[in-house]
């Protein structure tokens, strides 16, 4: 399945400017560029869902649901099957915007509910959803959506990190890694080094989990520099499990 740009820059005009003689701006285009990457995960991983009971879409750290909205409207709706989306963010302005756009949405048969809360907070999210998605989930987002992916026991989860800062855990790790080896302090150098020690450790994490986990670029880093994407489904694969927490629990080891 693909999404052409302007089929998305049209449902993006009428969900969130709404407006006559009225263009998307420059961040919205590219956007769509982003959409067009993201809903084709998104409809793969719907696709494995064969059962006709109710499919449940978490959109976590969501912004203006963006991912949510537009996956009701072109990608839940058509399977003529129910479905709900659940859409957590913390920001009121972000939650408005996405509350008043949900009255514009073309997705019968699919509800959309918006829970103001962060994501560190365990009662804003679903039971067991079919799929968790999150697109630029800065700095620990990251991480904390994937303590509740785990917990609520989600069954796939689509992850796009955003930017790494001094309040992500692994970040700590990787500075004291760098100190050990004897990493230049060039902030380029450290930088790279740091990125890759919080992207093996959140991969690890959910593999130690059960998790089966891809990392792939779901657009060019033309589009954003933060093109990459977690694709992870839950199988409990307990070889690939033990092995996964080997390397995590070396990967973690200062000493």
């Amino acid at each position: 399945m693909t999404f052409a740009r302007a089929q998305l820059d049209e449902i993006l005009h009428r969900l969130f400017i709404d407006a006559s003689a009225t263009s998307l701006r420059d961040e919205d285009r590219r956007k769509s560029d982003e959409m067009a990457g993201l809903l084709v995960e998104v409809a793969t991983a719907v696709a494995r869902r064969s059962t006709k009971s109710e499919l449940v879409l978490a959109d976590a750290a969501a912004g203006k649901a963006y991912v949510g909205l537009l996956a009701a409207e072109l990608i839940l709706a058509p399977r003529g099957q129910p479905a709900r989306v659940r859409v957590i963010e913390r920001e009121p302005a972000r939650v408005a915007a996405c509350r008043d756009a949900i009255a514009r949405l073309r997705a019968p048969g699919v509800a959309v509910e918006v829970v103001a809360a962060n994501v560190e907070d365990a009662a804003a999210w679903p039971t067991e959803p079919d799929l968790v998605v999150a697109l630029h989930a800065c700095g620990p987002a990251s991480d904390a959506i994937i303590d509740q992916v785990l917990a609520v026991q989600a069954r796939m989860l689509l992850l796009v990190p955003c930017c790494t800062s001094k309040d992500v855990a692994a970040a700590a790790l990787a500075q004291q890694r760098a100190e050990q080896l004897g990493l230049p302090r060039h902030a380029e150098v450290r930088r790279r080094f740091i990125q890759s020690i919080v992207d093996a450790e959140r991969t690890l994490r959910l593999e130690a989990a059960g998790w089966q986990t891809t990392v792939v670029n779901f657009v060019a880093p033309t589009v954003t520099p933060h093109n990459l994407l977690w694709r992870a489904e839950r199988v409990g694969e307990p070889g690939r499990m033990a092995e996964a927490a080997e390397r995590l629990a070396r990967l973690r080891d200062a000493g």
